[in-house]
């Protein structure tokens, strides 16, 4: 087992601090990108009910985290939450360990896909080649590596300065459109829009899969766990504020373009957000809207980046990844040599790689266990622990737990031929923790003592 590090880490992020850094991971490029998917999917205005499906399981998810999160207010997350529920030295040794195998794979994809749609996204503002695009998004890795460096305290009043500036884009998107609204638009469908058949489903299935490429991150605050003031309210309280908020702004954004640019033109659009404003104010206006699209991009890797290099600081302390990863920095009191090996991993993956490859690929690594998988560590501590150990209860359990398993494996089916390849990630993962376990003569092949 790896020595306890020698200093803890920081209790200093607020209830606003955490709320604003869910925020900014939600709301990144993601949105500005899937839109034009998202009606293409659904063939027309209809796509609003994949925004809504989006943000109800994102909802009934958000109950599993909040009452994992309250419970167990560690750095790491689901490493911690996985272990406990499963058992510490039996199963919860393997999901926990799949848990950061998965990680080490969809991690730096997620920070690559930000910095990958970054650089196209700019292309709107200056002509970039395909080598001038890598290097736009290997350099914003960098930069956001480098903001990082520094105290818990001092990330924390960065978030504010950063969620005022998505914030402030997203009302002013939603202005725009509602005071140059046309329901004609909006709300013409296409002939047998309604039609519920298979087709119709299948449609639902895969524009709901980008839905919520856009609101994943309302569980970031969970990974800093071990640094937020009153864990147990505040939890809770940043994931639904972070949800019900982001839910809001995107369903009303979504509504406004539709009510401005024709869905037929939208679904082509590579630009949608700075072709709606262009319509509305003018191509000046539309490179002002791309350079925020752009700073909600940078905010929402700083968010995202900060909360995945808690994930092998909190396995290297427990024992279960190498230990140079516990370290935490001397005088800065974070943990520096996580945050520099997934900035490193991201750095090459963006180089490597293209956004579409890799968004449906992100979820179909990380359902079964991170979300399935904690849904059902959920409903095992439910059975085990008191009551009082679970500071924040959902209302209607076991129900939104159930429908969270069962809405979880429907966006893992969607995902088409990505879901074997997720499958067979597990599998050779957990064949790493079989011959690793040997090796070290561990569970299975040594009876644990509890």
């Amino acid at each position: 087992m790896a020595e306890p590090p020698s200093e803890t880490l920081e209790r200093a992020l607020t209830l606003k601090q955490a709320t604003a850094l869910n925020m900014i991971d939600m709301v990144g490029i993601g949105p500005f990108v899937v839109i034009p998917l998202v009606i293409a999917n659904m063939h027309g205005p209809q796509c609003l009910i994949a925004w809504a499906a989006g943000a109800l399981l994102a909802l009934l998810d958000g109950c599993v985290w909040a009452e994992l999160g309250a419970a167990m207010p560690l750095a790491g997350g689901s490493y911690n939450f996985l272990r406990e529920a499963y058992g510490p030295l039996r199963w919860g040794r393997l999901m926990s360990f799949l848990f950061i195998w998965q990680t080490m794979f969809q991690a730096p994809l997620v920070i690559a896909s930000g910095s990958i749609g970054f650089s196209q996204y700019l292309t709107y503002l200056v002509p970039l080649g395909p080598y001038q695009q890598k290097a736009v998004s290997g350099a914003l890795v960098l930069l956001i590596v480098a903001l990082l460096y520094r105290r818990i305290a001092e990330i924390g009043r960065i978030s504010l300065f950063l969620w005022v500036g998505v914030i402030a884009t997203m009302l002013w998107l939603i202005v725009g459109g509602l005071t140059h609204f046309h329901p004609e638009l909006a709300f013409t469908y296409p002939p047998g829009a309604w039609n519920f058949s298979w087709l119709f489903f299948l449609g639902l299935g895969a524009a709901t899969q980008q839905t919520m490429y856009s609101y994943l991150g309302y569980y970031n605050v969970c990974h800093l766990g071990g640094e937020i003031r009153a864990p147990e309210k505040n939890i809770p309280r940043s994931i639904f504020i972070s949800i019900l908020g982001i839910a809001v702004l995107y369903l009303v954004m979504q509504t406004g373009i539709l009510g401005v640019v024709p869905w037929q033109e939208a679904q082509r659009s590579q630009f949608i957000v700075s072709t709606f404003v262009e319509r509305l104010y003018g191509s000046g206006a539309a490179k002002f809207a791309t350079g925020m699209i752009l700073w909600i991009a940078a905010a929402s890797l700083f968010s995202a980046t900060l909360g995945y290099s808690r994930i092998p600081y909190a396995a290297a302390v427990d024992g279960t990844f190498f230990k140079v990863f516990a370290r935490l920095h001397p005088t800065k009191r974070f943990p520096h040599v996580s945050l520099l090996a997934l900035g490193a991993v991201a750095f090459v993956f963006s180089l490597l790689f293209k956004l579409r490859d890799v968004i449906s690929a992100m979820l179909a690594m990380r359902i079964l266990v991170q979300f399935v998988g904690g849904a059902v560590g959920l409903m095992i501590l439910h059975r085990r622990w008191p009551a009082e150990r679970l500071p924040f209860r959902m209302w209607l359990y076991p129900f939104p737990v159930i429908a969270v398993i069962v809405l979880w494996l429907a966006v893992f089916a969607s995902t088409g031929r990505h879901a074997l390849a997720g499958i067979a990630v597990l599998l050779l993962g957990a064949v790493v923790f079989l011959v690793r376990a040997r090796i070290g003569n561990q569970w299975p092949f040594v009876q644990a003592v509890s």
